[in-house]
């Protein structure tokens, strides 16, 4: 463990901080307004630190720090550090993808328009990113119609130059022919330069044109040329069409939505310009740090527009929670772009409904991210001997078992059992539990009553003989799962031993902090390092439980909350008391009905229509 530097030795300045370990390799850096009060924060009781903060201070060996001159510095110089570095215990950015962009290359005598991946390079205007290159080649088809320039390669040029020959795109309109001196260095450049004030969102002057020179064509019946312009100015509106208008004014704005957990974020962009969306960018973090909602926001900044981003930085970022520090992200941001630039949270109108919509795209990315990494069979059979070995269990869990109370102050309590068969869920053998010995709010009472259940079942199916089996309960759990910490794991070591099943069924608890798995007769939970695949999996476990037993809870609650005044009544069966409800308009309108209304109806007798009336009369 790190040994607390003198007080006095620490710069009460800004800066950059690094944690290294026993070999010398940077843990975490940090950034700070002053480096003196931020380093004293570590070196406290390690009950009092977040989890994941005490494990690095644990870890670390020693710790050193740059003074720099002020909090822009002090947050340039902490992201160069995390990119050099990569410290295990820094939130890191897992780009796993190499965008594509529609890229025009300014710099070269005849500017080429071309999809590119990878490094960005000088002399070369870049539009998006896109989420998929067919997109971006859709695209380009579309235009090149409009702004007929080059797309072959530098040597396709050359080959073509020499031979003296256009290629294919020439005949069918869709290159000028620079290759073969069919347009002049001028008009060539102002087709690119359209083509790039296209891109850039300035759509309404190219239509424009377009339109007043069809209808040229037409009135001189030049009546081919006209419709090829007709159709040029068919495939502008349709590339149009694909640039999504999502603002009433023509204002640039980068928009930012996350979703995640604790173990890691999606992220989601949208690059607006000029009211339109011109391109968007995804990818997942590793929550290796001990963030608050606004730290993350401040993270993903930070990873955002450290390096060059290629739209540029816009005049405002939406977010969709506070910035930590937004002054000096703001102020960073500012003199990245060489003008004032906002960072806000909208409230409402169309960038709120923007932002969600950014948001559920993040929802939706991390749902597929979890899906194709249980769909992995690699990494399920990680995640089981990872187990094994963190549990010390006799095997890989191949069957998981896990339990979950839900209940509101002691009412509808129920009880959830999820299954996980080779890290998959196994929804046929879920099993929802009503508890019905337990009186009031007594958690450790309705797992016991639970597992007793559950476990009882299971030696009974045992007794059976083996061409009878097959019940709900035939096989036993390789790992029992209950979600509530040392005490509830007291309760299912209770159960298991009451019923002789404690050599045979592994048990274990979860613990609030969602690294911490407790163990029988262990007074220190066993901690399951972050990033790996079995943590991963009992998130999983975890979360399927808390939703299965949240969903039969709110089921029972929702038949409770609407049954109805008029259930029970003699002589009203379901049919005539949908009919009741249907005819006078809802409950309600029922118990305000008088005696004479309810006697009016043909269908209804007037001995049932007494009995209505008296029981709506009493509540």
């Amino acid at each position: 463990m790190v040994e607390r530097p003198p007080p006095g030795s620490i710069p009460d300045a800004p800066g950059s901080y690094q944690f290294k370990d026993s070999q010398g390799r940077v843990i975490y850096v940090g950034k700070a307004h002053s480096l003196r009060q931020r380093l004293s924060s570590y070196f406290q009781n390690p009950a009092s630190l977040p989890p994941r903060t005490a494990q690095m201070v644990e870890t670390a060996e020693s710790v050193e720090w740059i003074q720099v001159r002020n909090d822009v510095e002090a947050l340039m110089l902490e992201y160069s550090l995390i990119k050099q570095h990569q410290p295990r215990f820094n939130v890191r950015l897992r780009d796993d993808k190499s965008y594509p962009f529609l890229a025009v290359t300014l710099d070269d005598e005849w500017p080429r328009a071309m999809v590119m991946r990878g490094r960005k390079r000088k002399g070369t205007r870049y539009f998006g990113p896109y989420a998929h290159a067919y997109a971006i080649r859709e695209t380009l088809d579309l235009l090149l119609r409009t702004f007929p320039v080059r797309t072959c390669s530098d040597n396709k040029l050359l080959r073509h130059q020499r031979s003296g020959r256009p290629c294919l795109l020439f005949h069918i309109e869709k290159c000028s022919g620079p290759c073969v001196g069919e347009v002049s260095k001028e008009d060539y450049d102002r087709l690119v330069a359209e083509l790039v004030e296209f891109l850039d969102g300035e759509t309404d002057p190219v239509i424009r044109r377009l339109e007043k020179e069809m209808a040229a064509a037409a009135a001189d019946l030049e009546f081919e040329r006209a419709a090829r312009l007709r159709d040029r100015l068919a495939a502008v509106r349709k590339a149009v069409e694909k640039q999504q208008m999502v603002a009433d004014r023509a204002e640039d704005l980068d928009v930012i939505g996350l979703a995640g957990d604790e173990l890691e974020a999606s992220v989601q962009v949208f690059y607006v310009r000029r009211g339109r969306v011109v391109g968007r960018k995804g990818f997942v973090l590793d929550r290796s740090e001990d963030l608050s909602s606004g730290e993350l926001v401040d993270r993903v900044l930070e990873g955002l527009y450290s390096e060059e981003p290629p739209m540029g930085v816009p005049k405002q970022v939406l977010v969709c929670d506070e910035s930590a520090d937004r002054a000096l992200h703001e102020a960073w941001l500012s003199e990245l772009r060489g003008s004032k630039v906002t960072i806000r949270v909208p409230q409402r109108g169309d960038k709120r409904a923007l932002l969600e919509t950014v948001t559920q795209n993040a929802k939706e990315e991390l749902a597929r991210h979890r899906l194709r990494r249980a769909a992995d069979h690699n990494s399920r059979a990680r995640a089981l001997n990872e187990l094994q070995g963190a549990l010390g269990l006799p095997e890989a869990p191949l069957r998981i078992e896990c339990y979950d109370m839900s209940h509101i102050q002691g009412s509808d309590y129920v009880g959830s059992m999820v299954v996980f068969e080779d890290g998959l869920p196994r929804k046929s053998d879920y099993r929802r539990f009503k508890i019905r010995g337990v009186a009031g709010n007594d958690d450790f009472a309705a797992m016991e009553e639970v597992l007793s259940r559950r476990l009882s079942a299971y030696l009974a199916e045992r007794e059976r003989p083996v061409a009878e089996r097959g019940g709900r309960f035939s096989y036993p759990p390789q790992l029992l799962l209950v979600d509530g910490g040392k005490g509830q794991l007291g309760v299912a070591v209770r159960v298991l031993e009451e019923l002789g099943l404690d050599e045979e069924i592994p048990v274990a608890a979860l613990a609030k902090r969602f690294e911490e798995v407790y163990l029988p007769d262990r007074e220190e939970p066993v901690r399951i390092p972050r990033q790996s695949e079995a943590l991963y999996l009992l998130q999983r476990v975890r979360d399927e439980a808390h939703r299965f037993a949240v969903s039969y809870h709110r089921e029972l609650r929702g038949k409770r909350m609407t049954a109805s005044v008029l259930d029970g009544i003699p002589g009203l069966g379901p049919a005539r008391k949908k009919r009741l409800v249907k005819e006078l308009g809802g409950v309600n309108a029922v118990r305000r009905a008088s005696l004479e209304d309810l006697q009016a109806l043909s269908w209804l007798p007037d001995a049932v229509a007494e009995a209505v009336h008296e029981r709506v009369r009493r509540g």
